[in-house]
């Protein structure tokens, strides 16, 4: 697709660039030299040079197989679940670790968002190392292109102080060799963030359109200084909620066509890369994205194998990732997101014949997907509802072409709604609420109106253990703005990002759900990968670990 021609072509006009500076060792200097004085990049040229730090977002997010952000953030809060099936899904117990929050430095969910961002650094590195040395003779847009590289590297920091706190800064790419980093504080990581976009935030474009798809316009800039605001209390220890709600302004007001979907399912089709609703997008494609760490398969990590006669894929599905039924539970039933949201009920073909299962104790029953899920440990094809927000299109190969929308509008609502909620204005934030929940309730619409009082309750989930060995009793009345957590869950349900939520609503490190009971606050931290401290003695471990 013609969204992502730019992130693939980069990778080849970096490797050429790469291949004249690396290589200066080769016999055949000459022919390096006439590459790298041949190229002369002009503005057209700048999307393809810059693509290569992008394509580390995709493994980073939610590549194929990967324990990354998605995973890591979903299946360690109380939306989602990796159970043991009767196909396997136990992998060495580390869904299971990650659900119950007895996760080591030694999962691959710390290496894989490690080592994943530290790459994209490094890449952004690399180029900023070469446009500013001339080894990429830009005769036009250089400030304006290592702006973006100082933004999207700042954007892969992001991530590794969510969860990791304090590592290391690193800025320049000619370093010496069995070069050690130090490491940085987490409020060093957040400052260093926070000072980068912001600095390079007015040279980037300030364009919405196909020309800044999946980059850091100036729009994206401002949506990731949202987050990082939105977040500050956990990272520093001090809020910084009005500086948030000025990022989100910046946003709503900036007139270049950000709006609410009128169905949601808009934002997440296959085709979506037109949406209005999406500020910074990740672009996959079917063809073109397609390996073990870059490929969007939701479809093949959620539905049971049967289910490909449902939509015709090019392969079958191998069951697994599926919703907490305590969280479903909390849904109003005329809410259309959990209709829209989650795949359930009995299963049919292409030609709406019923299917029946084919694993374990349903073999040869009625394929029929059930909001009962007995625990981590033990589950059938039919238990729990599975992942259906995003569109899995008829015919589907591995990987989907939808795009993944890291920003969008609704999110800038509800962090400025979440932001005048904690600062006192409660019936602000309900207006805000209000406004993305009444695309939801087109069947009974006065339900779609929320008051400044009920986001001030309690959370509606009914919180405590709920498997086949233990139930236990919690429930969620106790939590702070817990209503608006439950608002947080139900639009931003299956987007990589509950950890988040619920570190900062208190919830994470205090509450049981299904199988898992609290086990610490340190685990509001990831570990860092064991082997990268042993490798290097300036990196302390975090506390716990």
């Amino acid at each position: 697709m013609k969204k992502i021609f730019y992130i693939l072509s980069s990778i080849i006009i970096i490797s050429v660039i790469t291949f004249t500076f690396s290589c200066t060792k080769l016999k055949d200097k000459d022919y390096a030299t006439i590459v790298a004085s041949d190229f002369k990049p002009g503005t057209e040229d700048l999307a393809s040079l810059l693509g290569a730090g992008y394509t580390y977002w995709r493994p980073l997010e939610l590549g194929r197989s990967a324990n990354s952000v998605f995973r890591t953030n979903e299946i360690s809060a109380d939306e989602l679940v990796i159970p043991e099936r009767p196909n396997g899904w136990v992998d060495g117990g580390i869904y299971r670790r990650m659900h119950e929050h007895k996760w080591t430095s030694d999962e691959d969910n710390s290496y894989q968002i490690w080592n994943n961002a530290y790459a994209g650094i490094t890449t952004c590195n690399r180029v900023i190392y070469q446009i500013e040395n001339g080894l990429i003779p830009m005769t036009t847009g250089k400030e304006a292109a290592l702006a973006e590289l100082k933004v999207l590297r700042a954007s892969f920091y992001y991530p590794l102080c969510d969860f990791f706190g304090g590592v290391p800064i690193i800025t320049k790419f000619d370093l010496p060799s069995g070069f050690l980093p130090t490491q940085s504080t987490r409020q060093q990581v957040y400052d260093f963030i926070v000072s980068e976009v912001t600095t390079n935030l007015p040279q980037l474009s300030a364009a919405n359109d196909q020309t800044t798809y999946g980059k850091f316009n100036q729009w994206a800039a401002h949506a990731l200084l949202a987050k990082v605001y939105l977040n500050a209390g956990v990272y520093t220890g001090t809020p910084a909620w009005d500086k948030c709600i000025t990022e989100c302004n910046a946003i709503i007001n900036s007139g270049v066509g950000f709006g609410l979907e009128s169905n949601q399912s808009s934002v997440f089709a296959t085709e979506n890369e037109l949406s209005k609703e999406i500020i910074f997008a990740i672009p996959f494609d079917e063809k073109y994205t397609a390996d073990g760490a870059n490929a969007f398969a939701l479809h093949m990590e959620s539905l049971e194998p049967e289910n490909q006669a449902t939509y015709n894929f090019q392969y079958s599905p191998w069951g697994g990732i599926c919703a907490i039924p305590q969280f479903i539970n909390t849904f109003d039933p005329d809410d259309s997101r959990l209709k829209n949201n989650w795949i359930q009920g009995q299963q049919y073909t292409l030609a709406g014949l019923p299917i029946n299962g084919s694993l374990g104790a349903y073999t040869g029953k009625p394929l029929n997907y059930i909001n009962v899920v007995p625990g981590v440990d033990s589950t059938e094809e039919v238990h729990g509802f599975r992942l259906g927000k995003f569109e899995y299109k008829q015919g589907a190969l591995l990987g989907l072409s939808n795009d993944f929308p890291l920003f969008r509008y609704a999110d800038v609502l509800m962090m400025k709604a979440e932001c005048l909620l904690r600062t006192g204005d409660a019936n602000g934030a309900a207006t805000l609420v209000t406004q993305v929940r009444q695309r939801d309730f087109a069947a009974n619409p006065a339900k779609a109106t929320v008051t400044g009082a009920q986001l001030q309750a309690g959370s509606v989930y009914d919180y405590g253990l709920r498997n086949h060995i233990k139930t236990t009793t919690e429930g969620g009345a106790d939590i702070q703005y817990g209503r608006f957590l439950d608002e947080l869950g139900w639009e931003f349900n299956t987007e990589g990002r509950r950890r988040q939520d619920l570190i900062r609503f208190g919830v994470f490190t205090k509450k049981s759900w299904l199988s898992h009971s609290p086990n610490g606050d340190y685990r509001a931290l990831l570990p860092l990968p064991r082997q990268e401290v042993v490798k290097n003695p300036n990196l302390k471990q975090n506390t716990g670990y």
